[in-house]
């Protein structure tokens, strides 16, 4: 997903904390609103593992009246470290389809404008 970011929006990865170094964040470059964070968090921060385990996931902002249905979803979770009306958190893995993590950037591209 950081190629495709980069690709289509020319923004560059950040990476804001040096306690975090595998933390990843884009930003508008006019504005420098996030509009999405990258990260590698134990499991225990979504509620589903244990802190031995660390998963990638990737926060989005979405519509607020959409934020309940993506919840639905099998690996997306209320957002970690960002607030949980607006953002989700979705697993970075095989299993959520790749088409519609994309728009799912391009909208909070475009919700953070």
């Amino acid at each position: 997903m950081v190629e495709y970011i980069k690709n289509n929006y020319g923004s560059v990865p950040e990476h804001p904390w040096d306690k975090y170094p595998n933390y990843v964040v884009f930003r508008h470059p006019n504005n420098k609103k996030w509009f999405v964070l990258i990260m590698d968090v134990p499991a225990d921060k979504l509620h589903i593992g244990d802190t031995d385990t660390i998963i990638d996931i990737i926060d989005v902002k979405v519509r607020p009246e959409l934020v309940g249905s993506l919840r639905l979803k099998d690996g997306v979770f209320p957002a970690y470290h960002m607030n949980k009306e607006h953002w989700v958190s979705v697993i970075l893995s095989d299993s959520f389809d790749d088409g519609e993590l994309k728009s799912m950037i391009d909208e909070s591209y475009r919700l953070t404008q």
